[in-house]
């Protein structure tokens, strides 16, 4: 018996990337129940699109949305995981197109006292650039375009031959990860004194870490496409790099300024 399930998309400011994105999630089978979406201060067009796609599901997506103020990910991200309903999340940025099955996997792969390591495979620029106007959404590890090819093979039923140090948190991706809300009401969630882009991901599963939740790198299932674009800028990376190092220093096990102090935007 799966848990009830709510699926977060993180998302600022590219609704071509969104659409296909979406138009992904709403072919999973089986579906979560219910999408939300973690807006970042997107503009009119985001949401006109977000509507359009709220008009056609069968299940609820939620648009949780904040005024554009700079890079404030882990602020929306504490609101939207607040709305959240299901018993276990799963968290994709919205420049990610899924395998139909990646709910199913992730599903079958919770397990209390762990949260999961995603993978993801790359679509290269001039492919990302060609589905934009195509709106191609299925892929597999032999399409053209596609790097990391070995992240794109889908083969479940070896998934737990796959072993990684389940105390290191320092390879996790928010763009494919899962955890218990309870888990993360425990640590407190994302640390909002985390401004700008990094590590706000690992810093988050270095206290999950900390508390005893191990990880689990989940290979060979949970199969998911990264579209291409331009770096984001890293002027705050080196600063979060040292609260996340602090963390793990110091084996602190909740921030002060997370979800318990978030408020509903």
């Amino acid at each position: 018996m799966y848990p009830s399930c709510s699926l977060i998309v993180s998302t600022y400011n590219w609704p071509e990337a969104l659409d296909l994105c979406l138009t992904s999630l709403l072919a999973l089978r089986p579906m979560p129940n219910e999408i939300i979406i973690a807006d970042d201060g997107s503009k009119e067009e985001t949401r006109l699109l977000i509507n359009r796609y709220q008009a056609i599901s069968p299940i609820p997506i939620k648009h949780i949305w904040h005024p554009d103020d700079g890079f404030r990910k882990t602020i929306i991200l504490n609101a939207a995981i607040q709305e959240a309903q299901g018993e276990y999340i799963i968290q994709i940025d919205g420049d990610i197109i899924v395998h139909n099955a990646f709910v199913k996997d992730h599903l079958a792969a919770a397990k209390r006292g762990q949260f999961i390591r995603g993978s993801r495979a790359m679509i290269d620029k001039s492919t990302s650039s060609l589905i934009q106007q195509n709106k191609r959404i299925t892929f597999n590890f032999l399409s053209k375009g596609i790097l990391h090819r070995f992240n794109a093979v889908r083969m479940p039923f070896l998934s737990g031959l796959i072993k990684t140090n389940p105390l290191s948190p320092a390879d996790v991706k928010g763009c494919n990860m899962a955890f218990w809300k309870s888990d993360f009401i425990l640590v407190n969630g994302y640390n909002n004194d985390l401004t700008g882009w990094g590590h706000e991901d690992i810093e988050l599963a270095a206290r999950f870490v900390n508390n005893g939740i191990k990880k689990r790198h989940l290979k060979l299932a949970a199969i998911c496409y990264h579209i291409h674009h331009e770096l984001n800028a890293r002027t705050w990376e080196k600063q979060n790099k040292n609260v996340y190092e602090e963390v793990l220093a110091l084996g602190i096990k909740r921030c002060i300024n997370g979800y318990s102090t978030q408020t509903t935007v």
